[in-house]
């Protein structure tokens, strides 16, 4: 496998010792820049390096899937603050929403180090200017998504390009950056990225490509708020860019994506980089994800109680369809989440594979003894999120303790700039058809629906002649479940029709959870569909739309009263 290697102190140093701190708290790391260092590409790289991974630690521990895939009601949870994002009864008291706006600007502060410490060293020490503006691609295109990111979330929120010199004019407590003018310079960045990143580069570094993928999603989000036609047409000139020119291809098994193996494949465009060993290195999906310890044969596995909802499953059920008396299957759907029966050969490969039980006590001869004399409980939907949860060490081939999974998480892929361009398509209308607007996008649409979706004899499904938003929508619902980014896809419909968005939150089946039913079942009807009902006391959530912004959190307003909610934001300029 390969993936990048970050082994140099300086450059964790220089990257890493703001953690933990309020976002404008300032370090002198300009005088860790030390005579000599920055002298070529290979230096500037182990900096920039260093921010694919754990500078994002933070913000994907758990913010990224609670907030990403609880917000829209896709992924069930009910613990503590994670939960609160789920029933959308967060406040600006919550510490996962806390951790998720330090961890960003954790990502904007270790770009800008990069951006505004690096120049001036490295051109002294005589570093080639490719080198230089390689480097600053690299910083400026992981700064803009981390900002893109903020302003999803949080809508308006301050733009910090360069804190020391914030702290050199006395301007500590800046005012919050309206979201309109914080696209723009996301936009700035992802050019520059777009014209100094290389067409191709070592596995896991970003490329022209990436910023061009990401300018797509840009501009499609900023139609979408503006419906602005301009807008919708740059982000079909961006996607289909990236699609036609860059050699990169769709995985034909969606399943191997999410492996080892799969890391930095052919089809990835921006993912974070983990390894393994110590903790804030590797990525904690499948320590958080994972149905309970029987499962990875270590400590770690909390997400018994997490689950696909109703609302999901019943969504890649019908995103799927049907065609005349053959059925459709979605092929995703195991890697997704698993449910009674999915056997998966890749799991406990040494003892022949795990098969998914609703709820089962191991006898103590059981063939795997990592599942003998244990039992694995009832899930709330009956059903335990797969996707990024691989096994035990064995499977994986390397250590996994530490919450340190060297698996690769998703930011952007190359099916998601082809959904992106169906939607641009479609732009404010309601529909694009196949002979008359715009044949491209339905292509690009069926290339993705196709890996996944097939008729139960493994014949492909009829092709759409027309595709509407709501299909674009759904298809991305199931394609990018559980990877964090679902959310994203809610705040588009949210800025195109308010009221729509809103509906569709509140018609999610949110209170929908399954309990056993007491009649002495043993464990082998236990383990049917028929020994649970579903719970009707759990109150739904009910999404607002003052709720489909984060609030700034309290401790951050504290420091700065300008973050406050009733303090008027400013448009963003450049000098």
């Amino acid at each position: 496998m390969k993936k990048i290697k970050y082994i140099i102190m300086i450059a964790m140093v220089l990257i890493l010792g703001s953690c933990g701190e309020e976002f404008l708290d300032i370090k002198p790391k300009d005088q860790l820049t030390v005579e000599g260092f920055y002298r070529n590409a290979e230096e500037i790289r182990m900096v920039t390096g260093a921010i694919y991974g754990q500078s994002w630690f933070d913000a994907n521990d758990k913010f990224l899937w609670a907030a990403g895939d609880g917000l829209p009601g896709d992924l069930y949870q009910d613990y503590e603050d994670e939960g609160q994002l789920f029933f959308h009864t967060f406040t600006d008291q919550n510490t996962v929403i806390l951790q998720g706006w330090r961890g960003l600007y954790r990502v904007v502060a270790a770009a800008n180090t990069v951006i505004n410490g690096m120049p001036a060293v490295a051109s002294d020490n005589g570093a080639p200017e490719s080198a230089i503006n390689g480097g600053l691609g690299e910083a400026r295109f992981l700064r803009a998504t981390a900002y893109f990111f903020l302003t999803e979330f949080w809508g308006d929120v301050p733009v910090i390009s360069d804190a020391a010199a914030d702290v050199a004019n006395n301007e500590i407590t800046p005012l919050k950056n309206t979201r309109e003018t914080i696209y723009d310079f996301i936009i700035g960045d992802l050019e520059f990225a777009a014209e100094n990143l290389p067409l191709s580069d070592q596995p896991g570094r970003v490329t022209s490509w990436s910023a061009k993928g990401m300018l797509a999603k840009v501009y499609l989000t900023k139609g979408q708020s503006t419906q602005d036609a301009n807008d919708f047409t740059m982000a079909k000139q961006y996607a289909q860019d990236v699609i036609e020119n860059s050699g990169l291809s769709l995985l034909p098994d969606y399943a191997d994506l999410f492996t080892i193996q799969g890391n930095n494949n052919p089809e990835s465009l921006f993912a974070l980089q983990w390894t393994s060993g110590s903790y804030g290195v590797g990525n904690s999906r499948q320590a958080v994800f994972a149905r309970g310890s029987n499962l990875t044969g270590i400590s770690e596995g909390w997400g018994g109680y997490k689950s696909a909802t109703l609302s999901f499953m019943d969504n890649v059920a019908s995103n799927a369809g049907s065609t005349g008396a053959v059925p459709n299957i979605d092929k995703r759907r195991s890697a997704i989440y698993m449910q009674l029966g999915d056997h998966y050969s890749d799991m406990h490969a040494e003892f022949g594979g795990y098969t998914y039980n609703i709820y089962y006590e191991y006898p103590e001869d059981y063939a795997d003894p990592l599942l003998a004399g244990t039992n694995e409980g009832a899930a709330p939907l009956l059903n335990n999120i797969k996707k990024y949860v691989l096994g035990t060490a064995n499977d994986v081939g390397t250590s996994i303790s530490n919450q340190a999974v060297p698996l690769n998480q998703y930011i952007l892929r190359l099916a998601d700039v082809y959904l992106v361009y169906a939607e641009a398509a479609i732009g404010p209308g309601s529909s694009v058809t196949d002979a008359t607007n715009d044949p491209a996008a339905l292509e690009y649409y069926h290339m993705v629906r196709d890996r996944g979706v097939v008729q139960a004899n493994g014949e492909l499904t009829a092709r759409k002649t027309s595709i509407t938003f709501e299909d674009v929508f759904n298809e991305r619902r199931v394609e990018f479940g559980m990877e964090g980014i679902n959310w994203f896809d809610v705040k588009r419909r949210f800025y195109r029709n308010p009221n729509e968005a809103i509906q569709y939150l509140n018609t999610q089946r949110t209170a929908d959870r399954y309990r056993i039913i007491d009649n002495g079942s043993d464990n082998e009807t236990r383990n049917t569909w028929a020994a649970y009902e579903l719970d009707p006391t759990v109150s739904p959530l009910i999404a607002t739309e003052e709720k489909m912004f984060l609030p700034i959190p309290a401790s951050e307003v504290t420091v700065n009263p300008n973050l406050a909610a009733d303090i008027e934001s400013e448009p963003y300029t450049t000098e």
